[in-house]
């Protein structure tokens, strides 16, 4: 495929490493060639990397199957997930879950995308409800504007929510960028 083919969210194989577009820009600076400049998300590392591309380089897309699982719960095996349509029981390690651990709840339903039958990484839903289990009592007087205050989440995670939300409230969470959205 063409970068020129490129949009957000696909999934692509850069140096052996596979890489979700988080953004990507058609650039065409003063009299030169035109180039896409794309941010890249390593799956499995979560890191970073700017990549620019001209339009006629190709790119390989990664051809991923995805599985519906439900989370079960964790050890120190690893996290484990039952395939919904065969009952199975699959084990991630932690390096393969990274970040994506603070958003897993009992019950909750994520894709696990395969690459050649290997798991590669899971795809979360993009909000997540969470349960506020420590927080600081919101000041009096201290309105003025957004005023956020620190809070950890259930799974641990923690995000800044208004002065209102108090422990044991229930929260809507954006699993891309760790945010609070609202009130469940």
């Amino acid at each position: 495929m063409r970068a020129s083919e490129l949009k957000k969210g696909m999934i692509i194989k850069d140096k052996g490493e596979f890489c979700i577009v988080v953004d990507i820009e058609h650039r065409t600076p003063g009299n030169l060639r035109a180039i896409y400049q794309t941010t890249l998300k390593n799956v499995l590392s979560s890191k970073i990397i700017k990549m620019r591309y001209s339009p006629d380089d190709s790119v390989e897309k990664a051809d991923l199957e995805s599985k519906n699982v439900q989370f079960l719960y964790s050890d120190p095996a690893g996290f484990h997930f039952m395939d919904m349509s065969s009952y199975e029981t699959i084990t991630l390690g932690d390096e393969m879950v990274g970040d994506a651990r603070y958003y897993l709840k009992e019950n909750l339903e994520v894709e696990v995308l395969y690459y050649e039958r290997r798991p590669v990484t899971i795809e979360l839903p993009v909000t997540v409800d969470l349960k506020v289990t420590e927080s600081d009592p919101g000041i009096r007087g201290d309105t003025s504007g957004k005023v956020m205050k620190p809070a950890t989440l259930e799974t641990g995670l923690k995000v800044n929510v208004p002065l209102f939300i108090e422990e044991g409230e229930i929260v809507t969470v954006d699993t891309r960028t760790g945010e609070y959205i609202g009130r469940a």
